[in-house]
C-alpha cells in the first residue's frame, strides 16, 4: 500500500501545531537529504521513525508518538550513561515522559487510513532529564556530553582549608596529572587556573559547603558539566605515615548527585608530592570506572549518638568548628550542653572506620561508651 507524503509538523508537550509555510518548506529540504539527527548538536535530543496501524490514522499517529517519545527518551538516557541506564530508570508513564518533553518536530510523515509512518525528532528538558539521570544514580561521567567536569581541590590542614590560596599542594598535584591525563575514561577533567574571575566565583568555604551560585559560576566560567569538589584532609597517625581522606562530592547542575570516599596512606620514603599525585591517579580512576571498585561502600550514611567531654562553652565551640572541618561529617546537632560535656548527633558519610580516621586528622579518637559512643581527644593533642 502506497504512503503518500505530507508536510512535516512541529509540537510542544505533545500538541500538534501546524507548521508555517517557511518551516515547512525548511522540513521538506531537510526530509530529501534524510531525517534530522538533532542529537549531533542537543545531548538532549533523539530522532526515531515511528511505524503504527490502528483501527485510525488518528490513533494509529497517537500511538506512533507516545511509542516514539519513550523510545527517544531511552535512547538520550542511553548516551548519557555510556550505554547502561534505561534498566537502572524508574518506570514512568506515558504522561510522565510527555511532560519531559520541550518540543518536538515530525519529517517524512506518510498516512494511510489505518497507517502512521514518520520521522520524528523529540527535544528533551534538559533539567528534567538530568533530575531523572540523576535519581537513578547514573555515572556523572556521562552527565555533560562534550563537556570537562571542573575540579575543585580543596586542602584541609586542620581547621583550615584552602582552594586558591598557595601552598596548595593538592591543587598542585590536580594539575599536574589531570593535565598529564587529560581525561578520565570517558570524561574529560579540568582544574580551573585560578585567575581573578575564578576568585569571585567561587572560594573554598562556598566550595565546602556546595554553594550553588557558586558551583554554577565556575563551570560555567570554564565551560564545564558537572563539578567536583575534591576535598582532601591530610593526618598523621601517632606511629604511622601520613594519610589522606579523600571526599569527592559530584555536583551536576548545583544538586549533589553523588559522594565518594578514598582514603590512602603514604609508602615508607614516599615524598608528599608523590603521594599527592599518587591520591589524584586514584581518584581520576574511580571517576573512570564510574568509581565502581574504588567505593564499595562510599554511599553508605549513618548517624551516631556521642558524648563530647568540654571545659566549658569556649572548648564547645572550638571543638565543634573542628568537627564540621571533618570531610566525612555532615551534621552535627547539639542535644544536650553542660560545662563538662556535649551530647551531639553525627550525621556522618561511609564506614564507621572512615570516620575514626577522618576524626583522628583532627585529633580526635571516637570509642564505645556507655549505651553510645564517647568522642574524646588524643592523647597527642592533651593539655599536660
Amino acid at each position: 500500500m502506497s504512503l503518500p507524503r505530507l508536510r512535516a509538523r512541529t509540537g510542544r508537550g505533545g500538541r500538534w501545531r501546524a507548521a508555517g509555510v517557511a518551516l515547512a518548506a525548511g522540513l521538506a529540504l531537510l526530509a530529501a537529504a534524510g531525517p534530522v539527527r538533532a542529537q549531533d548538536t542537543d545531548p538532549y535530543a533523539a530522532t526515531v521513525t515511528v511505524d503504527a496501524t490502528a483501527d485510525s490514522v488518528i490513533k494509529a499517529r497517537e500511538t506512533a508518538r507516545i511509542d516514539g517519545q519513550r523510545r527517544a527518551l531511552d535512547a538520550v538516557v542511553q548516551r548519557l550513561s555510556g550505554g547502561t541506564a534505561p534498566a537502572k530508570l524508574p518506570k514512568l508513564d506515558d504522561q510522565a515522559i510527555t511532560n519531559l518533553v520541550a518540543s518536538f518536530a515530525v519529517a517524512n510523515e506518510r498516512m494511510s487510513a489505518v497507517r502512521y509512518v514518520a520521522d520524528y525528532t523529540f527535544h528533551f528538558n534538559a533539567a528534567g532529564i538530568k533530575q531523572l539521570v540523576g535519581s537513578a544514580g547514573i555515572a556523572a561521567a556521562a552527565a555533560e556530553p562534550g563537556k570537562p567536569m571542573v575540579v575543585l581541590p580543596v586542602y584541609q590542614s586542620g581547621d583550615t582549608s584552602v582552594l586558591w590560596d598557595d601552598p596548595n599542594p593538592w591543587r598542585d598535584a590536580w594539575e599536574t596529572q589531570s593535565g598529564a591525563a587529560g581525561s578520565a575514561g570517558a570524561a574529560r577533567v579540568m582544574v580551573p587556573l585560578g585567575d581573578a574571575g575564578d576568585l569571585a566565583a567561587i572560594d573554598a568555604e562556598k566550595a565546602r559547603s556546595g554553594d550553588p551560585g557558586g558551583l554554577a559560576a565556575i563551570a560555567q566560567r570554564n565551560g564545564g558539566g558537572d563539578v567536583l569538589v575534591a576535598l582532601a584532609a591530610e593526618r598523621q597517625a601517632t606511629d604511622g605515615p601520613t594519610a589522606l581522606d579523600v571526599t569527592v562530592r559530584d555536583y551536576r547542575a548545583g544538586q549533589l548527585v553523588g559522594t565518594h570516599l578514598v582514603t590512602l596512606s603514604a609508602n615508607p620514603g614516599e615524598s608528599e608530592g608523590d603521594f599527592l599525585r599518587r591520591a589524584v591517579a586514584a581518584n581520576l580512576a574511580g571517576i573512570a570506572g564510574g568509581w565502581k571498585k574504588d567505593t564499595a561502600g562510599v554511599d553508605q550514611q549513618g548517624t551516631l549518638t556521642a558524648v563530647l567531654p568540654i571545659t566549658g562553652l569556649d572548648d564547645w565551640v572550638r571543638a565543634r568548628q573542628l568537627l564540621a572541618a571533618v570531610p566525612t561529617i555532615r551534621k552535627i546537632a547539639l542535644m544536650s550542653l553542660s560545662r563538662q560535656e556535649a551530647t551531639i548527633e553525627i550525621g556522618y558519610l561511609g564506614s564507621i572506620d572512615q570516620l575514626k580516621a577522618s576524626l583522628a586528622g583532627v585529633k580526635f579518637d571516637l570509642t564505645p561508651g556507655g549505651p553510645g559512643w564517647r568522642i574524646a581527644r588524643s592523647a597527642s593533642d592533651r593539655t599536660p
